[in-house]
């Protein structure tokens, strides 16, 4: 019988043994693949005019996917024990985190061309690529990156700070500088926010740069401190995402630890932690290596 609690296993990321969910994990990830190739290729006008009843038909199709698997998991998310509270607020959990948006984003501007059909909104249909992010619900290392974010939300609101601030004293300065020789490309300080951005992010378009001695000098010290936050900001993720990792193969270490604590492993023992291992994305090498380093032999 397919309980609340079932779907819901069905639905997560799968676990060994789980075929049910197996299918179901692939499934929906060949539908997401599928989706976002039909986007990219609707945006080619002759070939979209060509096959266009395919496309709306393959559309109307992974709607109704879609649509079913997101009642669903907001059905059975009321049986999801993590994080407590009533079967409404576990409900209300899923739909406004990340995973509930992304998948009302994945079928929200289809219901649009549903009920708008003789509105052009090919920049609504262009929406649907967010259904890549469904990835998010099978992916060990986007939820690792999200934590990541997350957990070092502080430094990140820091550097950006430093940035905002980078580029407002780059954006005055350029403008004092640069005003007078070219003020069609530097006519305000607004105008100059263009450049400073492009700068210190280390794109350096090309459309717009100084020409004065003091703008050369001022363009020079931008892209060298555009270097730094650049750095600052990959150094800052980086970390944290590494410090993710790190968890993840810590509690897998204490749980084969508890296990061996009496010198043996019972098969019940050995299953829960293959099924540990998988969960956490831990390879086998990486677990010969730690039984290895527990039991003295390394």
């Amino acid at each position: 019988m397919l309980t609340q609690r079932r779907v819901h296993q069905i639905l997560s990321r799968a676990k060994d043994g789980d075929k049910a969910s197996v299918i179901c994990d692939w499934f929906i990830m060949i539908m997401v693949v599928l989706n976002v190739v039909a986007v990219i290729m609707e945006s080619v006008e002759p070939l979209y005019r060509a096959h266009q009843n395919l496309f709306d038909r393959f559309e109307y199709f992974s709607l109704f996917v879609f649509s079913v698997e997101y009642l669903l998991r907001l059905w059975s998310a009321a049986s999801d024990d993590e994080g407590g509270g009533t079967a409404l607020k576990r409900r209300l959990r899923y739909a406004g985190g990340f995973n509930g948006i992304v998948d009302l984003l994945a079928i929200l501007p289809s219901l649009i061309e549903l009920f708008y059909p003789f509105v052009d909104l090919r920049s609504v249909r262009a929406i649907r690529l967010f259904r890549i992010f469904k990835f998010a619900h099978y992916s060990y290392a986007l939820e690792d990156f999200a934590r990541a974010a997350k957990s070092e939300r502080g430094a990140f609101f820091a550097a950006f700070y430093i940035l905002l601030v980078a580029v407002v004293l780059a954006s005055t300065g350029i403008y004092i500088a640069e005003n007078d020789a070219q003020p069609d490309k530097f006519a305000s300080i607004p105008d100059a926010m263009w450049w400073a951005i492009i700068t210190l992010t280390t794109v350096g378009y090309g459309d717009v740069s100084p020409v004065t001695f003091f703008g050369k000098l001022i363009g020079a010290g931008v892209a060298i401190m555009g270097v730094c936050v650049v750095a600052m900001l990959t150094g800052i993720l980086a970390s944290s995402f590494s410090v993710q990792v790190a968890r993840r193969k810590t509690v897998f270490e204490d749980e084969m630890r508890a296990a061996m604590a009496d010198g043996v492993v019972t098969q019940d023992e050995a299953r829960m932690l293959e099924v540990l291992r998988l969960e956490l994305n831990i390879s086998e090498e990486e677990a010969d290596r730690l039984r290895m380093r527990l039991t003295g032999k390394i």
